[in-house]
């Protein structure tokens, strides 16, 4: 990295920061006041301080070393962006942060960190640790530093309709808040600003790609919020639409209305509130109960209007996909990484309520597609060769829904090779054996996924990341609390959510491969036995390549599940296509051959 770069300049103000604060580390998270996994350009300290710009990491500095942890998602992006004369980049299921920092810290060393900007679930590894301290700053030490950290964002609030809501906000908070006085407690604080948009049916545009405004509320047993957030992100209509049951408080006043709650039993989420929520409650006598965000289940559990706007939204951004799929093939041979996510934004930005995308498109040819959440930049930017792999991951905002989809596609004109193929049958087969799945209901994530890697398994193969994840209406593409991921999970999936089903396979320095459709829970026929069991309905509308696909592994029940899928792509985007694109998309849909 050349000297001129700030990144060492950076960790060096840092150090001496320290120093005079009387510290010997800090713990520096990728996350900001409210939790959330995207965060404003005025809260990515981690990327201010290392270079390393994924969704999910940490970093933690010492006197003499330094480090930069994420997982299998990132690591190949981590060992790009960051300067290693400067930091050290682990895995960090391999190497988890605190494990470094007990292993690396001198005894009696005292580490900093924003109880504003950490969980207490985030937090806990440390509190352990023999021989180091943990000492809570009263103020961010990287702002301090970052003299030109852009402004706090500023857009209005507005409204989210029932058209698209499906209930009424006030129906969900009396439901929130007989769940809050069955439970005992006498409010929650809420930090997640997505349960807030989803209680209060109101969106915002604060970060990018996650329709939210940025806020705190407190949520009562007597079904009343206070909502702390700036009046003049508050136009009239939402003022008026949120209603007189919600108190509107300037954020500098969230500290004195939390000391009201003297005596009271109040959930704080050990996961999704900062640690600083528990920290004041306490201090002023209040009794803090370790409880989840009381919105999380309700809101991944789309109502009946949620899951109809759902699958509006797909057939419409499937008419984007597949014109998208269309011209690649025949109009965008030699286009690049950045050429071919700008083209896809251009077909969805056709589509009638489209809002923008649900995270930034990841587009990736030959190796880069190996980088499983790789961000194309133009300095990173390539060509998409001749006979090679180009895996594109993207997703679209739209008031009656979200998506995304991943389609992995072979660029000719020469036939794959056949280990290619197999891989990416592989990888299929996974996609088909899950979304196919019928299971009773209780079921968890991690007892489904083994299903999407078996077939990977059986030629020794594994894909570093999990299976799937909840997925918001008109809300974050990445929503709790239901997974399906190897990670223990005590959350059942339950009818009404949504999640991904996205198995792949990554070799490094040579191509990546991902298959995501997204899914939404239904209830299934009954057992014999009168047990209740649940299925999934696939709401993603695109095909897969066929000339990736080796029939003859693929066997006869997963070609018959693949061909009425296509048979029902072609059914319900076809028609939607100008005539070109549509007998592209006969053959893409043709049938496979039984073997």
């Amino acid at each position: 990295m050349s000297p001129a770069h700030p990144f060492p300049h950076r960790l060096a103000a840092l150090r001496a920061l320290l120093k005079e604060n009387g510290l010997d580390g800090l713990l520096v998270p990728h996350s900001d006041e409210y939790l959330g996994e995207y965060t404003p350009a005025c809260a990515e300290r981690l990327t201010w301080l290392t270079g390393f710009t994924g969704s999910a990491g940490s970093a933690v500095v010492l006197a003499t070393k330094a480090a930069v942890f994420s997982d299998g998602r990132y690591t190949t992006q981590m060992a790009q962006e960051v300067d290693a004369s400067c930091w050290a980049c682990l895995h960090s299921l391999n190497t988890p942060p605190a494990t470094w920092l007990a292993t690396t810290a001198a005894p009696g060393s005292r580490i900093g960190y924003d109880p504003r900007v950490m969980s207490q679930s985030a937090l806990a590894p440390f509190l352990s640790l023999p021989g180091i301290m943990l000492v809570p700053t009263p103020q961010n030490l990287i702002d301090s530093l970052w003299t030109d950290r852009p402004s706090l964002p500023a857009a209005p609030a507005f409204i989210h309709p029932l058209e698209y809501a499906g209930e009424a906000s006030a129906n969900k908070r009396a439901g929130i808040a007989a769940e809050l006085s069955r439970m005992g407690q006498d409010a929650a604080v809420l930090s997640d600003s997505a349960s807030i948009a989803w209680l209060l049916n109101i969106r915002g545009a604060d970060i990018p790609c996650t329709p939210v405004v940025l806020a705190f509320a407190v949520i009562h047993a007597d079904a009343t919020v206070d909502l702390f957030v700036s009046e003049a992100k508050i136009p009239p209509d939402v003022r008026s639409w949120l209603g007189p049951d919600i108190r509107l408080h300037d954020p500098e006043n969230l500290h004195a209305v939390l000391n009201t709650l003297a005596g009271a039993h109040v959930g704080v989420d050990p996961a999704t509130n900062a640690v600083w929520f528990t920290q004041v409650l306490e201090t002023a006598g209040a009794t803090v109960c370790p409880t989840p965000d009381p919105c999380l289940l309700p809101k991944a559990r789309k109502n009946a209007t949620e899951q109809a706007g759902m699958r509006a939204a797909h057939l419409r951004d499937g008419v984007a996909v597949c014109r998208f799929l269309h011209w690649l093939e025949t109009q965008g041979q030699g286009c690049t990484e950045l050429e071919a996510a700008d083209r896809l934004e251009a077909f969805r930005a056709e589509q009638s309520l489209y809002r923008g995308p649900s995270f930034p498109t990841i587009s990736g040819s030959g190796p880069n597609g190996a980088i499983i959440h790789y961000r194309v930049t133009p300095q990173s930017d390539r060509r998409l060769g001749r006979n090679e792999v180009y895996l594109c991951d993207s997703g679209g905002q739209y008031p009656d829904g979200t998506t995304d989809i991943t389609r992995t596609v072979w660029t000719g004109p020469d036939a794959p090779p056949d280990a290619l193929r197999t891989t990416f049958t592989r990888v299929l087969k996974g996609n088909l054996a899950l979304g196919h799945a019928r299971f009773p209901a209780g079921t968890t994530g991690p007892a489904l996924d083994a299903l999407a890697r078996y077939a990977l398994w059986q030629d020794g193969l594994e894909y570093d990341h999990g299976t799937g994840h909840g997925v918001g209406s008109f809300l974050s593409v990445h929503e709790g609390p239901a997974r399906i991921a190897k990670a223990p999970s005590a959350i059942a999936l339950a009818d009404g959510m949504v999640l991904s089903n996205e198995p792949g396979f990554y070799q490094p320095g040579a191509y990546g491969i991902r298959l995501e459709t997204l899914v939404l829970v239904r209830p299934a026929r009954q057992a014999q036995t009168g047990r209740a069991f649940l299925e999934f309905e696939t709401l993603t509308l695109a095909p897969f390549d066929r000339r990736l696909i080796d029939p003859a592994l693929l066997g006869p029940e997963d070609t018959s599940r693949l061909n009425a899928y296509h048979a029902q792509i072609l059914q319900q985007i076809a028609p939607f296509l100008p005539q070109d694109a549509q007998n592209w998309l006969e053959n893409a849909c043709a049938p496979l051959n039984m073997p």
